[in-house]
């Protein structure tokens, strides 16, 4: 999908910063992701990819700088209010419940639940019931798509690391994401279940989910992504279409060494 340069920016930061011990981990770096696409994330590694990804959904507060998410700012918020904006994050080494089973990871990603409220819990009991039918069936149909279906009852610790990955992507999508970063998905996966996840974030974005993603694999990156930012020693580098950053020669110095 070719980005549209009119569109609209679904997420812009601008000028910021985060020091650590009186280390700038990110150095007055600004990224924008538009509406409807896929957005790459590169850099080698402790350019500060992971804490722009902190800073951005907030699970560290920047020193500095200022984050609009649909127009609105974020960067005050608490991540948790900021996930029910639409704004979803997964990480690095994949975060499930494992003592949970696989269908229950999805449910209880399922925003403003009936059962949430107590006197609703005793009053509705119709109203909750159906809810929870519909709830388990999408969530089913979540799975299926992405060839849990069959893990279901299982515990979500039992799954490989890559299966953990797509039940936390798979989780996302209860929640009724405009965007969702993801933080190297394709890390630690075979190859099969890369060229897998790759469909779903294809497919999922092509359903109007946009996506910025940290990745390694060039590969998936160059791709899956409409334009792609490239961050060294914490501050920007340089920002393009995959073609230009191929061939970008700071990019090819900074990040392949070349």
């Amino acid at each position: 999908m070719q980005q549209d340069s009119s569109a609209d920016s679904l997420l812009k930061a601008t000028k910021l910063s985060k020091s650590f011990g009186g280390i700038k981990a990110v150095n007055n770096a600004h990224i924008e992701v538009n509406h409807g696409s896929i957005t790459g994330l590169i850099g080698p590694n402790g350019a500060g990819k992971t804490t722009l990804f902190n800073l951005l959904s907030n699970f560290i507060k920047p020193d500095s700088g200022k984050i609009l998410f649909d127009n609105q700012p974020i960067h005050n918020l608490p991540p948790h209010r900021i996930a029910t904006q639409g704004f979803i994050r997964t990480f690095q080494v994949a975060r499930v419940l494992s003592r949970l089973s696989v269908l229950e990871n999805m449910l209880l990603a399922t925003p403003n639940q009936t059962g949430e409220n107590f006197f609703k819990v005793w009053f509705q009991q119709p109203k909750l019931r159906a809810e929870e039918r519909q709830n388990k069936e999408r969530a089913m149909d979540i799975l299926e798509s992405v060839g849990l279906a069959s893990k279901a009852d299982d515990y979500a610790g039992a799954l490989s690391g890559g299966q953990r990955k797509l039940l936390e992507m798979a989780r996302t999508l209860m929640t009724n994401p405009k965007l969702i970063l993801l933080d190297e998905p394709a890390a630690g996966v075979n190859p099969t279940l890369i060229n897998q996840i790759c469909e779903h974030i294809m497919n999922w974005n092509q359903q109007g989910i946009s996506f910025l993603v940290i990745e390694h694999n060039m590969d998936v990156i160059m791709s899956l992504c409409d334009r792609v930012w490239v961050l060294a020693e914490g501050t920007n580098l340089a920002e393009g279409t995959p073609e230009e950053i191929q061939n970008n020669e700071s990019v090819l110095e900074a990040y392949l060494g070349q």
